[in-house]
């Protein structure tokens, strides 16, 4: 659809270090003190060494964090203590990252000892085994995403997330501002991260550094935080429309009647996409409210282009049935005395 688009370069990060999962809602306990919090994690998938203490490492994935549950202690308490530090220290050799104990049991001093020999974190949450795997899943997931930076503006207006795009110049911000002041958020304005989550959704934020700040030509800088309040602003959107606006140019064709969703591609996801000629009187903020209002009724309800359509193909096919067919054009057939 636009260059704008086609040039987005994805942004991957490969590795985190251990520390990095104390930032999760886990609850986290360190068990050996700081050992291993610099140890690098290169999977977001976790891993159960069920198999691994019992000898079989055919399958174990040493570059995962590991996860201990009821399964895993209740087997190696079962054994004895030889056993045990064996078994324990079979794993230790392969050095992974980490281990996350989960139900808040502990490990005895000897196979902390062995942790600590081996440069290994060992870590203890009061959480479930599930409830533990599935922050730590969301967590890695979202590290571990996609990610890209667009310039442009993004607004949730209506609940729908919009991306405004387009030349430097041609008035994202402003409309982005104007769309604030009518009483939608702002996301982000020039600089949108967008990371790809659960292979079909992209979710848009801003920067650390520029956050709800905005640029107006002309007039410099402003904190849309401080001057229109918490609630013009958002941290967070699903990405689900991109405009771009073009400069209207006499004869170039655009679209008229919507009957096909125009996508484009962003970090392998479909986004739908407007392309919105513009020029000096029309306003477009209106017509933004009207793109989000328009895709609520058609995900939601129906699509207006597809309705009218199939209403005319029957008035066309009634009549080349029937050449006497007469339909009254009027929408109304009686006024009923009514002339306002």
């Amino acid at each position: 659809m636009s260059s704008a688009l086609d040039n987005i370069q994805p942004l991957k990060i490969d590795k985190i270090n251990v520390r990095n999962l104390l930032e999760a809602d886990l609850k986290i306990e360190k068990l050996n003190d700081d050992i291993g919090l610099e140890n690098v994690i290169t999977n977001k998938n976790i891993y159960r060494p069920q198999l691994a203490l019992t000898g079989n490492l055919g399958f174990f994935n040493k570059n995962s964090v590991q996860i201990f549950g009821n399964t895993e202690i209740f087997y190696l308490n079962s054994l004895t203590k030889k056993k045990r530090i064996e078994a324990f220290r079979t794993l230790a050799h392969y050095h992974p990252p980490c281990i996350i104990i989960t139900n808040g049991h502990k490990l005895e001093n000897e196979l902390l000892e062995i942790a600590r020999n081996e440069n290994i974190s060992i870590l203890s949450t009061q959480y479930d085994t599930t409830k533990a795997t599935f922050i730590l899943l969301e967590y890695l997931d979202d590290r571990f995403a996609l990610q890209a930076v667009v310039h442009g503006s993004f607004v949730d207006v209506f609940g729908v997330g919009i991306l405004f795009i387009g030349k430097s110049g041609i008035g994202k911000s402003e409309i982005a501002l104007d769309l604030v002041e009518r009483g939608h958020r702002l996301v982000a304005d020039d600089v949108i991260m967008l990371t790809k989550k659960k292979e079909k959704i992209l979710m848009g934020t801003g920067t650390s550094l520029v956050k709800h700040h905005m640029e107006i030509r002309g007039l410099g800088l402003i904190d849309i935080r401080k001057m229109f309040g918490i609630r013009s602003i958002r941290f967070q959107k699903r990405l689900e429309i991109v405009v771009e606006l073009v400069e209207f140019k006499q004869g170039e064709v655009y679209e008229r009647m919507g009957l096909d969703e125009q996508t484009e591609k962003i970090l392998d996801i479909d986004v739908s996409t407007v392309k919105l000629p513009i020029f000096p009187g029309k306003n477009i903020t209106v017509i933004a409210e009207v793109i989000a209002v328009h895709y609520l009724l058609r995900t939601y309800d129906s699509n207006p282009a597809y309705s009218l359509s199939n209403m005319l193909q029957q008035e066309i096919e009634k009549k080349t049935n029937d050449p006497n067919f007469f339909r009254d054009i009027r929408n109304v057939k009686d006024f009923q005395g009514d002339t306002e």
